[in-house]
């Protein structure tokens, strides 16, 4: 299934930038950036139970905020991209 994952993470302090660098590299982990705070990421929903705790573990629910949208195994036609940064595809060739 694809989820879309969004996060703020409130970086006035030395933790809070500590924080968004450890949320964005779990997302790294799992996905793909397509914005700054934005990832698409491909998970079965095992792995999606450990990342979203991975995740609400890490965060500060006081300062943070963390959306996962759930697309489903049909998102083929949920996500349109207009504009720069071209998109990709999940289901493509992974090059590393």
């Amino acid at each position: 299934m694809l989820v879309l994952i969004t996060y703020d993470v409130n970086t006035e302090t030395k933790e809070g930038r500590k924080r968004l660098r450890h949320i964005a590299k779990i997302c790294v982990n799992h996905g793909q950036r397509v914005q700054k705070s934005v990832f698409e990421c491909k998970v079965e929903p095992a792995m999606l139970v450990k990342l979203r705790a991975s995740l609400i573990a890490e965060m500060n629910p006081e300062t943070d905020s963390l959306r996962i949208y759930h697309l489903g195994k049909d998102w083929h036609g949920k996500i349109e991209h207009i504009g720069a940064n071209e998109s990709y595809d999940p289901d493509g060739l992974l090059i590393l």
